[in-house]
């Protein structure tokens, strides 16, 4: 089955193609036979593109963007050029709302209903819906599988998801639904397979560090608790997005500086987080680069980030009431090594112990804790694209 992957985030966007034969699916993520890489988060106005080809080169090209999606189309054109037949499209879905959890075929339902949600997942969903109207109009009458961020967090019980106000609240689908699921999804098993041990016997706490960010606790191969909430602005500091801030915050800015709905959303979702208190950048790299400069403000940002992020891997190890590995992916998981530091000293008390060699070099996929840790450490590089292509092929197989 010839399947495309694509996986739109908050600043880049990632595009998958194989052509997977029948049978058993391994659990680790293979190499794609050709993938586009879109990065939108050094230039405003500019996108890079790297796509390697199907002979193994790899070919870097910068576009004038006015949008984000605007890079989608030459990224599938240079596939159409390549003349890859293509049998489905995966399309990575942030919010589904109460209705769609499991993946699912992209019918005018189902796009009403990822319509319907755009604003409690503003930075993705209209983005994404613009991505399914681009393979459309590129491809054609090619079919399309919704998989949804949330749908890993459907095994959340009452407790986790519903929020402590009126219950009218839940009645009107506002709830904790989580996010990231995807990536969270293919750490856990992963980290089974590389763990050699049965998913049902194991209790992780999985870490996507990105531009977004969320920890999961996963219990059994479940999740059991996440960061993310209504929308995937609750949870730990981000790149541009604040993270859980007390709402009074809200109230009182509403009241006594007159900022309106669209000002608040605007700030916390794109001006906050490592942006906001270093008034430098939201990508961890520059951060660290200006630390080691002496900049200020970028040792707290990274400061802030470390300590939130020790804070609810704290909440995480008591829901699991105790853990079997920490499993660190995305961005900034898989390559800051300080912060994987910081975490895991908090957690000494467990009898976790770093190599801190093999924590300063990592190879991806890989136990960076010593040989007596008590607590293993996973550095797993992202797979949602071949998660995604999983749930491709089980739908249409």
């Amino acid at each position: 089955m010839k399947i495309l992957a694509l996986n739109g985030g908050s600043s880049s966007f990632k595009c998958w193609y194989s052509d997977l034969a029948d049978g058993a699916l391994p659990a680790a993520a293979p190499e794609p036979q050709w993938s586009a890489q879109v990065d939108w988060s050094h230039h405003s106005g500019m996108a890079e593109i790297k796509t390697k080809q199907f002979d193994g080169t790899t070919l870097t090209r910068s576009v004038a963007v006015d949008a984000p999606v605007k890079v989608l189309e030459p990224a599938l054109e240079s596939l159409v050029q390549t003349g890859a037949k293509i049998d489905v499209v995966g399309q990575r879905i942030v919010h589904g709302g109460p209705l769609y959890r499991d993946s699912a075929r992209l019918t005018p339902e189902v796009r009403l209903a990822i319509t319907q949600q755009v604003e409690f997942a503003p930075s993705h969903n209209r983005f994404e819906l613009e991505a399914v109207r681009t393979v459309d109009r590129v491809l054609g009458d090619v079919p399309q599988i919704a998989v949804f961020d949330t749908g890993f967090h459907a095994t959340l019980a009452p407790a986790a998801y519903v929020y402590p106000g009126p219950h009218a609240w839940l009645e009107q689908n506002i709830r904790r639904y989580g996010f990231h699921g995807i990536s969270h999804q293919y750490a856990a098993r992963r980290a089974a397979e590389l763990l050699s041990t049965d998913p049902e016997r194991l209790r992780l706490i999985t870490c996507h560090l990105g531009n977004g960010a969320s920890l999961t606790a996963v219990s059994g191969g479940k999740s059991v608790d996440t960061t993310m909430g209504f929308t995937p602005l609750e949870g730990l500091m981000m790149g541009t997005r604040c993270g859980s801030i007390d709402p009074a915050i809200l109230v009182y800015l509403i009241r006594h500086r007159g900022y309106s709905a669209e000002q608040l959303d605007h700030i916390l979702n794109q001006e906050s987080g490592l942006l906001g208190v270093s008034g430098i950048s939201g990508d961890m790299r520059e951060i660290l680069r200006q630390m080691e400069l002496g900049n200020a403000r970028a040792q707290l940002a990274f400061d802030i980030y470390a300590h939130q992020l020790t804070r609810q891997a704290g909440a995480m190890l008591a829901v699991l009431g105790g853990v079997d590995a920490l499993v660190f992916t995305g961005g900034v998981g898989e390559n800051c090594a300080p912060l994987r530091e910081k975490l895991c000293a908090q957690f000494g008390f467990l009898g976790l112990k770093l190599d801190s060699g093999q924590n300063a070099r990592p190879k991806l996929d890989s136990d960076v804790a010593a040989r007596d840790s008590k607590v293993r450490v996973l550095v797993i590089r992202a797979g949602e694209e071949w998660e995604i292509a999983r749930e491709c092929r089980r739908l249409m197989g």
